[in-house]
């Protein structure tokens, strides 16, 4: 059988790519929607700014709570049946959320949206590894990616789109058509699962774990989000939650570290493998550099250009369609090249692309830094789906869930950090100068992109076969590995 046609990807597996896909940008869809909405919803609702920002904020712990939960869920009752139910959820507490009577109740409804979501999207990695195998690892978190990239850059744009027509209800109301849709697909494209039976060993749920592990996380993006809403890192609001946070952490790496402790949520023996490790800290650094520039973007051109936030929205465009341009491209590439020259270069085009936003004024025709962005989202592309396939190709199949994991809440976290840090750069470099402020951001992005471009020099390289299972990980006992 010739190379091409062996990584041709089945129509079945086509079928059960884009059901997923479908089902899993809802989460990122309607979050960001939400988050253009804060003023429209603290005035329908006769609250302040900082009660309002609790229903994104509330989502987003939701999302950091519940993953290491999905992580031990999946094995045992099944990743179908763990993607049905959130997607069920999720379609409940949409129309909870559009049905809400006051600002408190709205909030509640978020979080449980944010319930679902954290079931969703770990889970959207899980289902696409699991039918992609190792060989077409690259290809299919190729488009994976574009989800990835289109869904933060539509959902404002979408947003806006609403608010200026419709009432804010509908920002909830339309992902139900989508999401249905979604499910009854779901249960008959994708394939089921044996979750652990009578004669395989069910491993009990890490309690402790899961009490420090997901709170942890959750209480370290919160004090990363506290951060953005003062501006600041030396506030009791930002050092308390982070303190907290950071002592929850190092709890549950003494609790899965213990000689006893044969089935922690997470094992974080994971990271004895060099490739594993690198492709979480290149992921983890390109979801700071990426927020960092879809947040100061807007800025930009609402305060530089003087334009409206759905204006600003479509201008912003171009980062994640330059990613999603790039992602399939770089993606299966990778199956065959391997991952750390595509990233390299990825890292060394994005940073030419942040180089030229350092450059941009308060007068430049938009087209220039529309296509300095479109660069720096290309670039970003050609790092972020040759990782995650280089994630994929390191895991045993029974780790999928665990490192799954590990990803998404490493770059939720650096989600939470680059904004946290753009709103300080903006307040201290900038100051009254915004262009100050836009450029320090941009120099920001530009260091981190070099933090990565060394991180990638523990990617791998070529890819010559399939690779054994890792040997520095010992199998965690979490129950046969999910028929796929």
């Amino acid at each position: 059988m010739s190379q091409d046609r062996a990584d041709r990807l089945e129509p079945a597996l086509v079928r059960m790519i884009a059901v997923i896909l479908l089902g899993g940008i809802l989460g990122i869809l309607n979050s960001t929607m939400a988050s253009v909405a804060t003023g429209t919803l603290a005035h329908e609702f006769g609250t302040s700014l900082n009660t309002i920002s609790w229903t994104s904020t509330g989502f987003l712990l939701a999302v950091c709570a519940m993953i290491p939960f999905t992580s031990w869920a999946v094995d045992r009752f099944g990743s179908k049946r763990m993607w049905l139910i959130g997607l069920t959820l999720f379609l409940a507490a949409s129309l909870l959320c559009a049905a809400a009577w006051d600002v408190g109740s709205l909030i509640v409804f978020r979080a449980l949206q944010g319930v679902a979501a954290g079931i969703l999207d770990p889970l959207v990695l899980v289902l696409l590894a699991r039918a992609a195998g190792p060989a077409r690892a690259g290809r299919v978190m190729g488009l994976m990616g574009v989800v990835l990239s289109l869904g933060p850059v539509l959902g404002p744009i979408a947003g806006g789109a609403v608010l200026q027509s419709l009432s804010w209800r509908w920002m909830f109301l339309l992902g139900l058509p989508i999401g249905l849709i979604a499910l009854l697909l779901a249960v008959k494209v994708v394939p089921t699962d044996q979750p652990a039976g009578p004669e395989q060993p069910r491993v009990r749920l890490d309690v402790i774990g899961l009490a420090l592990l997901g709170p942890g996380f959750a209480v370290l993006v919160l004090a990363m989000t506290q951060s953005a809403e003062q501006g600041a890192f030396a506030v009791w609001q930002v050092l308390l939650p982070l303190i907290l946070g950071a002592v929850m952490l190092i709890g549950y790496a003494a609790h899965a570290l213990r000689a006893g402790n044969k089935a922690p949520l997470i094992d974080l023996r994971l990271f004895k493998n060099t490739s594993f490790t690198a492709s979480v800290t290149v992921m983890t650094l390109s979801g700071l550099a990426t927020f960092a520039s879809l947040f100061a973007l807007p800025l930009y051109y609402q305060q530089a250009h003087g334009h409206g936030t759905l204006v600003a929205g479509l201008l912003v465009a171009p980062v994640g369609l330059g990613a999603a341009l790039a992602m399939p491209m770089a993606g299966a590439l990778s199956d065959r090249m391997g991952s750390r020259g595509l990233a390299q270069g990825g890292a060394v085009v994005a940073a030419l692309g942040g180089f030229a936003l350092t450059q941009v004024g308060a007068d430049t025709f938009e087209l220039w830094p529309s296509l300095a962005a479109l660069v720096m989202g290309l670039g970003l592309g050609f790092v972020g789906a040759p990782t995650m396939g280089s994630l994929y190709r390191t895991l045993p199949m029974h780790l999928v869930p665990q490192g799954s994991s590990v990803l998404y809440m490493l770059n939720q976290l650096g989600a939470g950090i680059g904004i946290a840090l753009v709103t300080v750069i903006l307040k201290t470099v900038g100051g009254d100068d915004v262009m100050r402020g836009i450029h320090g951001v941009y120099w920001f992005a530009i260091a981190t992109l070099a933090v990565l471009l060394v991180a990638t020099l523990f990617l791998p390289g070529k890819v010559e076969a399939p690779p054994a299972p890792v040997e520095e990980v010992a199998p965690v006992e979490q129950g046969a590995p999910a028929a796929h």
